[in-house]
């Protein structure tokens, strides 16, 4: 969060419980965080000094007061989950009751631990910095931290990541992350281009939002490591609107990775897997933050972090089957590892594109998903792309043997036209080569539910 502009603007020496606000010390579109210090004695088990992230859900227009809730909510509910060394320290929360100030009253304060400032701070006066190496393994083990407990960040880049006083990071802003749910999880949909990956430039949306994977992470973490060895961006453009096109052509194969050639040798092949254009090539290449981490930290020079202890294996539910997800316990403010409390029944294994999976649908019953959506009325024809287009490609080839699909990429080609043109003469269907309603029900049921 950068930026001159105060979303919520507060006077300094104003009282927010034990604190005193300060100076401000970086805005954003959705809340501004101040400096604050403890007045009087305070509470002995607090620090001396604090950042105070102030949310303005106490005003605006209902739609918006929604919206800003929700991204209060999706901060306070992970920082409260966890506590891991790389991710930012939340010590309270706190709301607003100063009805005399109308612009502040009900707004939601987090008490976050202060750091000395961010990344964008620091590539503004130098952008191709010597710690930059160091920094970004930091960033890995953070982002690790959070897969491994299983959130998905969402909004990583510069301004969100933090550097105490120490020079050690700390991930921040957590209004965009979600908890997993098996293969994705759902955000709000809202992102910075420059760090999204091509499939979630043009999202599905639907009610609880758009469906992000780990790999958006992995995305955003080698746009970050181009940025911060090389002062670049890896795709071509003056400007974020024209760095997105680009985007979109490279992931319709008619733009090329250009990756600077300043960018060390060591670090080429991490930050070309990072970046590969579709979601199942960039899975491919880095299954996971924690191989990522292992190459980061030797390419970097870095000293191998501890391993992160093994987690019960988080359990695939689907809203329609399960109720909510099993609260996790705030943790103790002076552990320096984290943990993550599931007790959730266990349900069916994740779905994937090669092993779909059963699972309910509160309006159409029982059927199959290869992973990505729980769409049935969504109309999807030549000519179009995206995670639906996958799916159908999916279910095509692994529940119904149509090979001849092709490959499950996402694009609907001439090939998953004649895929859908025979297996709607398969099952009696008009032959029109459009997924929709009807065609989603057959293939989701599979002549077996």
């Amino acid at each position: 969060m950068t930026g001159q502009s105060c979303p919520v603007p507060v006077p300094k020496g104003y009282r927010v419980g034990p604190w005193e606000v300060r100076e401000p010390l970086a805005s954003g579109a959705f809340a501004t965080v101040y400096a604050a210090r403890l007045a009087g004695e305070g509470d002995p088990q607090l620090p001396a000094r604090a950042a105070l992230k102030f949310l303005p859900t106490g005003t605006r227009t209902p739609r918006q007061l929604r919206h800003l809730r929700d991204l209060a909510e999706r901060e306070v509910e992970l920082l409260g989950k966890l506590r891991a060394p790389r991710l930012i320290r939340m010590y309270d929360t706190l709301t607003v009751d100063d009805p005399e100030h109308p612009e502040l009253d009900g707004a939601t304060v987090l008490v976050l631990e202060r750091a000395e400032g961010s990344l964008d701070t620091v590539l503004a006066h130098d952008p191709k910095p010597a710690s930059g190496p160091a920094l970004l393994a930091q960033i890995c083990e953070g982002l690790h931290q959070l897969h491994h407990a299983g959130w998905v960040h969402g909004d990583l880049k510069p301004a969100n990541v933090l550097l105490l006083k120490d020079g050690s990071v700390r991930l921040a802003d957590f209004n965009m992350a979600a908890e997993l749910e098996g293969t994705h999880a759902y955000a709000p949909a809202f992102a910075t281009p420059d760090y999204t990956p091509p499939e979630l430039l043009w999202p599905e949306i639907d009610e609880r939002g758009t469906r992000v994977r780990p790999s958006a992470d992995i995305w955003a973490f080698g746009v970050l490591a181009h940025t911060v060895l090389t002062g670049s961006f890896a795709l071509p453009g003056g400007s974020t609107e024209a760095r997105a096109d680009a985007a979109m052509r490279y992931a319709r194969g008619a733009e090329e990775l250009r990756l600077s050639a300043e960018l060390p040798e060591a670090w080429r092949e991490i930050v070309r897997d990072c970046l590969a254009p579709t979601h199942s090539e960039r899975a491919a290449r880095v299954p996971d933050t924690g191989a990522l981490l292992r190459r980061v930290e030797q390419a970097a020079g870095a000293s191998r972090s501890a391993r992160l202890p093994r987690l019960r294996p988080r359990r695939w539910r689907r809203s329609a089957l399960l109720a909510a997800v099993a609260a996790a316990a705030i943790l103790s403010a002076t552990t320096a590892t984290y943990t993550l409390l599931d007790d959730a029944p266990a349900a069916a294994a994740p779905p994937s594109c090669e092993k779909p999976t059963m699972y309910e649908d509160e309006k159409y019953g029982r059927g199959y998903t290869a992973g990505w959506n729980s769409t049935w009325d969504f109309t999807i024809k030549q000519g179009e792309g995206g995670s639906q287009v996958r799916e159908a490609q999916c279910l095509l080839r692994y529940l119904h043997g149509i090979t001849e699909v092709g490959e499950a990429d996402g694009i609907f080609g001439p090939m998953t036209h004649a895929a859908v043109v025979t297996f709607q003469k398969r099952v009696g269907l008009d032959a029109d080569g459009i997924v929709g309603p009807r065609t989603w029900s057959a293939l989701r049921k599979a002549g077996e539910v």
